[in-house]
């Protein structure tokens, strides 16, 4: 069984204006509200390529219950740890041109919370994957990462990070199965440029050198690469207008891990993964993924080179 653990969940407002102007009314349209955070969106998408994921993080308030109760109506099990504080709401306005994020800190989580998940974790007999997404909320540090890899690695839990810490380049020597970095974080942590093939599969060698086994480096604009120490992919991506990036790169992972671990197809988990983005990212909140098979028939995949 996939698990996902999300530790900032949200529920994400979608919102669509025209002309918002300061200092007065606006009127809005289309208001959509979802669960969210990065690992539920991930659930909800393998969810919809009919791939069972269980959610795991830390809710609460009226907002954790609506996630909750949301996730149940998808059919989508949880098991949440309740907190004391509201979890958060974000706020994502386009209004016809430009789009505007609105993003909160998220809840306090005290320590003994933070080991109650652990101990949950610990308790898990049908947990095969774990897919670590997301920002810590306020009251953990980044050293919990550490505590739940070392959990996992002794329970032989293989584990997906997503995550924008600079922690991930020490948790590359719990050698996980699989990490999502873009290139703005790829540069920000270990200090690489992604803008040629070379630098790709120079960034690709480091990177497993320390120990993740594959990566998938998404690039927006650019497309995305994906190694697995054989060989190095480039795939291309289909244009569409953007209406909300909330969910896009949360939603193509999800795509990708559906083909991927069921099925080891490389370039048809890369072309899934771009069109679910595309889809999602034309799309309020995740969407319904209904131009995903037509957009995957126009996107390039190529095999860049051999790892020697």
């Amino acid at each position: 069984m996939i698990y996902t653990l999300t530790t900032n969940p949200a529920i994400d407002m979608n919102v669509t204006g025209t002309g918002i102007q300061p200092n007065q009314v606006n009127r809005t349209r289309n208001t959509k509200y979802s669960p969210n955070g990065k690992g539920i969106n991930v659930a909800l998408v393998l969810k919809h390529f009919g791939v069972e994921a269980t959610v795991l993080g830390f809710f609460g308030g009226f907002t954790g219950n609506y996630i909750i109760d949301e996730l149940k109506q998808r059919h989508i099990t949880a098991k949440p740890v309740w907190v004391k504080d509201t979890t958060r709401i974000n706020i994502f306005v386009n209004d016809g041109v430009d789009e505007y994020k609105f993003v909160n800190s998220g809840s306090f989580v005290p320590a003994e919370k933070q080991q109650e998940l652990l101990s949950q974790l610990r308790k898990l007999e049908d947990c095969s994957h774990l897919v670590i997404s997301g920002s810590l909320p306020q009251g953990i540090s980044e050293e919990y990462y550490e505590d739940i890899l070392e959990l996992c690695q002794n329970k032989n839990i293989k584990v997906v990070l997503d995550i924008s810490s600079p922690k991930l380049k020490d948790l590359l020597k719990f050698k996980p199965l699989l990490i999502k970095p873009n290139d703005e974080e790829i540069k920000e942590i270990f200090g690489f440029d992604t803008q040629s093939d070379d630098e790709v599969f120079y960034t690709m060698q480091y990177l497993q050198q320390q120990g993740a086994q594959n990566v998938l480096l998404t690039l927006g604009a650019r497309g995305s690469y994906f190694s697995n120490g054989q060989q190095l992919y480039w795939c291309g991506v289909h244009k569409v207008k953007l209406l909300s990036s909330a969910c896009a790169g949360d939603a193509a992972l999800g795509a990708f891990l559906s083909e991927w671990l069921l099925h080891g197809k490389i370039e048809t988990a890369l072309k899934k993964s771009a069109a679910t983005g595309a889809n999602v990212a034309e799309s309020e909140a995740l969407g319904d993924f209904s131009s995903v098979n037509a957009y995957m028939k126009n996107i390039e995949v190529r095999k860049i080179r051999d790892f020697m």
